[in-house]
């Protein structure tokens, strides 16, 4: 068994390192989607080619479609400790999470209250936000405007017997910093409140034992995860039963079907499938062993510590210009690889200048505007946004470094 993760072998599960078109372009915006692995691209190609009918008939093209999309539940949510029904899928998470607003606006009482953070992507904040216009109190957990750290005893603060829900992100893609889940879900239940993360920015750095963990919802996005551009939901049964059916009114008794109002995308839930293959041959080339949980846990922190190998350097970068500000902390441990800098030109303008360096980079406030307000940034002037995945190279950290040199 091996613990060190085989990057040539990684690289070669990427159909886009081999495009002629890509070479010699290092990827610096995998926190806006990453590139697709193979075996989601050959499943998606094989359904459209064979499978491309109404799922769930008796017939064989339409038999194996619908196999093939609870296979991908099945997988998905065994890697995560989950039972099946537990995740569903969906068009986006911002359209999963305003589905679950709308359950909850529902099931509460008028002056109920919801937490939220200031430190969060628009899309696990605005929905839940709406919702003070209907009665209900929204209070919100405040990040350190120098730091973006979001402390614990602030929470404390803001629960009681009112507290309905707990919403925050496993990590900001801005501020970078990777939260405790495990220690804000026990808060939060001692006080009688549920909790829903938006994992869309830590999931991508390994998918996340959610069974251990404990949150009641945890939310991430298939395209930032190698995968088609689909939301994938995790919800537990005794929530997900107690809150109103969002469907149609018949499938009100199948829990993966309540807050899908509007019907699947066949061929790309399918095609989801192939984020479990990736994940299982990669485990299986490292020698890694056990149940699925245990497979994708053990990929989960290869990943980590090949991702961290490759930020301390650039973090080390970031401390020694001065005209650079680095949202979040300041070392490899504890935060995601996604590095967002304050620097004196806008963002999206660096991020251009980036470009003619081969460097792939974004530059704007990627919908994260509460979080930089909060920390006294503007978000019209933005942040350069540098963020990669385990599939990045040391080569392409130091293009990145030669790159920053020239145009900082």
């Amino acid at each position: 068994m091996s613990t060190t993760l085989d990057l040539d072998f990684v690289r070669g599960q990427f159909p886009a390192f081999a495009e002629p078109a890509l070479q010699g372009q290092a990827f610096f915006e995998n926190a806006g989607g990453s590139y697709a692995c193979a075996p989601v691209i050959d499943r998606l190609t094989r359904f459209y080619h064979q499978r491309k009918v109404q799922p769930y008939a008796p017939y064989e093209a339409s038999r194996l479609g619908g196999a093939e999309m609870d296979e991908a539940r099945a997988r998905l949510a065994a890697m995560m400790g989950v039972e099946t029904d537990e995740l569903s899928f969906g068009p986006s998470t911002t359209q999963n999470t305003y589905v679950l607003a709308r359950a909850f606006a529902q099931w509460m009482r008028a002056g109920d209250a919801i937490i939220v953070t200031n430190q969060d992507h628009e899309a696990n904040t605005g929905p839940w936000r709406r919702l003070e216009a209907e009665g209900f109190e929204i209070r919100e957990w405040q990040i350190d405007p120098d730091t973006g750290h979001l402390k614990l005893e602030d929470l404390e603060d803001l629960l009681d017997e009112r507290v309905r829900l707990v919403c925050f992100p496993h990590c900001s893609n801005v501020v970078g910093e990777v939260n405790p889940v495990v220690d804000i879900t026990a808060l939060a239940h001692a006080a009688g409140a549920f909790v829903c993360v938006d994992g869309v920015s830590y999931a991508p750095h390994g998918l996340p034992d959610i069974g251990a963990m404990g949150p009641d919802i945890y939310l991430f996005s298939a395209y930032k995860t190698y995968g088609p551009h689909q939301g994938i939901m995790t919800i537990r049964r005794e929530l997900g039963m107690q809150l109103p059916n969002q469907a149609h009114f018949f499938n009100e008794g199948s829990l993966y079907k309540r807050f899908t109002p509007a019907g699947p995308d066949h061929a790309q839930v399918a095609a989801c499938a192939g984020m479990a293959d990736y994940i299982d041959a990669l485990a299986a080339h490292h020698g890694l062993e056990g149940d699925a949980a245990a497979r994708a846990g053990g990929v989960h922190d290869m990943m980590r510590a090949h991702e961290e190998t490759l930020l301390a350097p650039l973090l080390d970068y970031v401390r020694s210009r001065n005209s650079v500000r680095l949202l979040g902390p300041e070392t490899a441990a504890g935060r995601a690889p996604t590095v967002a800098l304050r620097v004196d030109r806008p963002g999206e303008e660096v991020a251009r200048d980036l470009g003619a360096h081969g460097i792939m980079a974004g530059g704007g406030d990627f919908y994260a505007v509460r979080p930089l307000r909060a920390m006294g940034v503007d978000p019209a002037h933005g942040v350069l946004r540098l963020s990669f995945v385990h599939y990045t190279s040391r080569a392409e950290i130091d293009q990145l470094l030669s790159a920053l040199d020239d145009v900082l």
